[in-house]
């Protein structure tokens, strides 16, 4: 591993013990937390989160055998947070993914993404094949499965906030008001609720001077692509798990499915019909036992 080993120590709720850390990938710097020994998987959280989205995943998957990483994405919490929407596409996304791996020795690794993590994590198996094992996905539509959806009036009604988050300075203002409601917003369908001591940890994270232009961002350069951006979309090779709340507010269950074309080695798509959008906070005992019996092999092959 490189030099930059986390050195610091940090506690969950539940006592678990993380280490804390900062990757160097050159144009940015990520902050991670890291937790157990084994196979590499990297958990990449979605908005308005950050690496704390997975805080009942970490300690499972730890248990089971794996070294896991949760970093906060570009823009996040305690991470660079560069000007201008260039740093926040997909494929740049994807090459931080890609970086952040290496940086944490490893050459390949098992990755997971939500939203906005699902959409870097998709794009890292896309544009990078080769650091990518297994790719499980949890509410977030493959590339094309969007596109397709943003034409129909009733998925157009549910992502509204895409365009409105588009707009110049605006959106910044509206979602510090009255304590980020806006941003709190987003997070209330999760059953059960978030508590205050939880609330409190978004709040810090959003409050990080940069953040809210950073994470508003990610949907201006989606909308408005910059120039050079890599907008080809070519076949994963990775076998791939999808996991869908079904109760998802923001993302229709007919953006579940993958093209078979796209994703020649779906595994399956595991539909959980009480589960919000936040099916990894809903549901974390399945989704945890999920994920650790779709990488099971990836412990097989390192102990051989």
């Amino acid at each position: 591993m490189s030099s930059a080993d986390a050195v610091t120590r940090l506690v969950l709720e539940d006592g678990t013990e993380l280490r804390e850390g900062y990757a160097d990938l050159g144009d940015v710097t990520l902050h991670y937390v890291e937790a157990g020994d084994g196979p590499l998987v990297v958990l990449l959280h979605g908005f308005p989160e950050f690496w704390y989205g997975w805080r009942r995943q970490i300690a499972p998957l730890a248990a089971a055998g794996f070294r896991v990483v949760a970093p906060d994405l570009p823009g996040y919490n305690l991470s660079s947070k560069p000007d201008g929407t260039a740093a926040y596409t997909a494929g740049k996304l994807a090459d931080d993914v890609r970086d952040l791996i290496h940086e944490r020795g490893a050459e390949s690794a098992l990755l997971v993404g939500h939203d906005w993590g699902g959409t870097a994590a998709w794009a890292t198996a896309m544009y990078h094949p080769e650091v990518v094992d297994r790719l499980a996905i949890l509410n977030a539509a493959h590339p094309r499965k969007l596109n397709e959806g943003l034409r129909h009036p009733s998925q157009l009604a549910r992502s509204w906030y895409f365009f409105y988050f588009a707009l110049p300075d605006l959106p910044e203002h509206h979602v510090r008001a009255k304590d980020w409601e806006f941003f709190q917003h987003f997070l209330r369908d999760a059953q059960p609720p978030y508590t205050e001591q939880e609330t409190e940890r978004y709040l810090e994270a959003w409050e990080q001077e940069g953040a809210a232009t950073a994470m508003i961002d990610y949907y201006r350069a989606a909308v408005r692509p910059p120039k050079g951006t890599k907008t080809e979309l070519l076949p994963i090779s990775a076998p791939t798990l999808v996991i869908w709340g079904e109760k998802d507010r923001y993302l229709g269950p007919d953006l579940a499915e993958p093209h078979p074309e796209d994703v020649p080695n779906l595994d399956r798509v595991e539909r959980l019909p009480d589960a919000s959008h936040w099916v990894h906070h809903d549901e974390a005992e399945r989704v945890n036992q999920l994920l650790i019996d779709f990488f099971a092999p990836a412990r097989t092959t390192s102990a051989a």
